[in-house]
């Protein structure tokens, strides 16, 4: 067989056994991947390239050394989960940069930080000012995490006691002029909807690249044509706006009518729509 030939087919194979190797690692960026995990990476992908040339005489030493250094970092990760001490020797130790708003120097120099990179790792996490900052850690990934003063955190509607709407994963519905129905269905809608909705805000379905939908059902649609304008979606203040009308027309109907039953009656029901409406007010207004 031509040496080339041969070179081919083993690139081929160790090309596919690579892959699935691999897969049986991890899934991680390799931006924040362990120093250990990016050199065995590194070493499988030169083992592998040494393979597929021939200049490893043995293929059964090869594929050897190649199980070692994919099957040990597997079974460090295994002991990683079961032990601190074996976790902390592997991907090493988080190290705390500021405590209480001071700079630990010494920490700082251990890491190989220089006071730039800090500033510039302060600013990634939107934290402009050294002044604003309580706490910040190097994880042992390279990433610096950053707790600012409490005067300094942005207000949530926890701090000021309002109740907000859950939120969930928006589901995309269009993609490219085509209906995605099984995100459609999920969320209880279907064809007929999608099309009604489409005819309202006054475009085709060939026109929209992308189409989503958020858990208040509320449809977004990005087109390709981006002079058309489209109008906003108004589900919920529609709704909302329905409730106060309702809750204006039975107060008007209490004062209007002589029945004293009748009266009670309509300002019971107007009643009721106020409290439901102030209960729905963070959910269908924010």
């Amino acid at each position: 067989m031509p040496a080339w030939i041969q070179i081919v087919l083993n690139s081929i194979a160790l090309f596919f056994l690579l892959l699935i190797l691999i897969r049986l690692l991890e899934k991680r960026n390799i931006a924040r991947m362990a120093p250990f995990r990016l050199v065995s990476y590194m070493v499988t992908a030169v083992i592998a390239a040494l393979m597929s040339l021939n200049l490893i005489p043995n293929p059964v030493f090869g594929f050897i050394t190649l199980g070692i250094w994919v099957l040990f970092p597997i079974a460090l990760d295994y002991l990683s989960i079961k032990s601190k001490w074996v976790h902390d020797l592997i991907n090493g130790k988080e190290t705390v940069l500021i405590k209480h708003g001071k700079i630990m120097e010494e920490n700082l120099m251990q890491t190989g930080l220089t006071g730039e990179e800090l500033l510039r790792g302060l600013r990634s996490k939107n934290a402009f000012n050294l002044a604003d900052v309580e706490f910040a850690v190097m994880e042992d990934t390279g990433d610096i995490n950053v707790l600012l003063k409490s005067d300094k955190k942005p207000v949530s509607s926890h701090d000021l006691g309002v109740k907000a709407a859950p939120l969930a994963e928006p589901q995309t519905v269009i993609l490219d002029g085509n209906i995605l129905n099984e995100p459609l269905s999920s969320l209880g809608f279907n064809k007929e909807w999608l099309g009604i909705q489409l005819e309202s805000a006054g475009v085709s379905l060939d026109n929209v690249f992308i189409g989503q939908v958020d858990s208040s059902g509320d449809l977004y649609l990005d087109l390709f044509d981006d002079s058309v304008e489209l109008p906003q979606p108004k589900v919920k203040e529609m709704l909302y706006a329905n409730l106060e009308k309702s809750q204006a027309d039975l107060m008007i109907f209490a004062l209007e009518t002589q029945d004293e039953a009748a009266k009670k009656m309509y300002t019971q029901h107007a009643e009721t729509l106020k409290q439901l409406k102030e209960k729905l007010k963070p959910y269908l207004l924010r």
